[in-house]
């Protein structure tokens, strides 16, 4: 299968490549910058370069006519712009849509299980996304299945990790080495699902050859993560205390992170796993916290998981 996939050089979109390739597909990359199209044609003889980027509808139409499927990993990660960000996303899904309309080639695109309606308790792949939410990727695929694209959601964990990750963790890791400790929020028993990059990286691939139009997928490996374990971990990896912050002290201490880091989001993979047989093995956070390459440097700005 020859494979378009937006997001390709990211840090989950990497992964996704090599994933593709090691199963014999075919992969056209997206790429925006020299930058980007030196790195995915370095990747190999399978992986071919496709000049564009989200805002450049014109590239996205022209890349997914000429694959049998498309993985969207891409997402402009500005949080001081968050509502243009997803109205981007959301027309790039729809011109992916209307390059496949009428195919029933697949459609995989990329959201996240901290965005279900439900939050508190276990989410599971039957729960809706909340409507309320600036993101709008899902409706906006699950849409394309009245026009004959098979297209699913594929969603992520708050945590997408291993080496190389400049998400939610290196920048809770950068706080910590500010501040000199590393906090979590009141009792610290809320909740973060995780999942490794490489796992994730597989179950694209599987969403991609097996999914079901309008399904959606969990790629969560740990279903929750205590965050005051999470901070113990980064503690740990800087030798700095671990103490709690109060709700009314964490925006001071976390800036804007501390309202994701403060939510309740556990989230269950089981219904993915049955379905299409998907099993993570590898590292989960907190071991892959314990690892020294989380603390060789922290990131300075959160591009979370592309």
């Amino acid at each position: 299968m020859r494979v378009f996939v937006t997001g390709a050089t990211g840090f989950v979109g990497t992964a996704v490549v090599r994933e593709l390739i090691d199963a014999g597909h075919q992969v056209l990359g997206l790429a925006r910058s020299d930058a980007a199209a030196k790195s995915l044609a370095a990747a190999g003889a399978n992986v071919k370069v496709h000049r564009g980027s989200l805002d450049d509808l014109e590239s996205l139409r022209s890349g997914a006519a000429a694959a049998d499927g498309v993985i969207h990993t891409a997402f402009i990660h500005d949080f001081s712009n968050y509502g243009p960000a997803a109205e981007a996303d959301r027309r790039a899904i729809e011109t992916l849509g209307d390059a496949l309309a009428g195919s029933d080639r697949p459609l995989v695109i990329t959201s996240g299980t901290l965005l279900v309606q439900r939050q508190g308790s276990l989410a599971t792949e039957d729960d809706p996304h909340n409507p309320n939410f600036p993101r709008k990727s899902e409706a906006a695929a699950l849409a394309l299945k009245a026009r004959g694209v098979r297209a699913s959601v594929l969603r992520l964990p708050a945590s997408v990790h291993g080496n190389g990750d400049h998400g939610f963790v290196p920048r809770l890791i950068s706080i910590a080495r500010e501040k000199g400790v590393s906090a979590f929020i009141g009792d610290g028993l809320n909740r973060w699902p995780a999942v490794h990059r490489v796992d994730a990286a597989h179950l694209y691939r599987l969403v991609l050859e097996k999914g079901t139009a309008g399904a959606s997928y969990h790629g969560v490996a740990d279903e929750g993560v205590p965050t005051r374990e999470i901070a113990a971990a980064i503690g740990r990896g800087l030798n700095i205390p671990v103490v709690s912050k109060s709700r009314e002290e964490a925006a001071d201490h976390f800036g804007w992170i501390g309202l994701f880091f403060g939510i309740d989001g556990p989230a269950s993979s089981a219904l993915t796993q049955q379905q299409l047989g998907w099993r993570p093995v590898q590292p989960g956070l907190i071991a892959d916290l314990n690892a020294e390459h989380y603390f060789e440097h922290a990131a300075d700005s959160v591009l979370l998981h592309r």
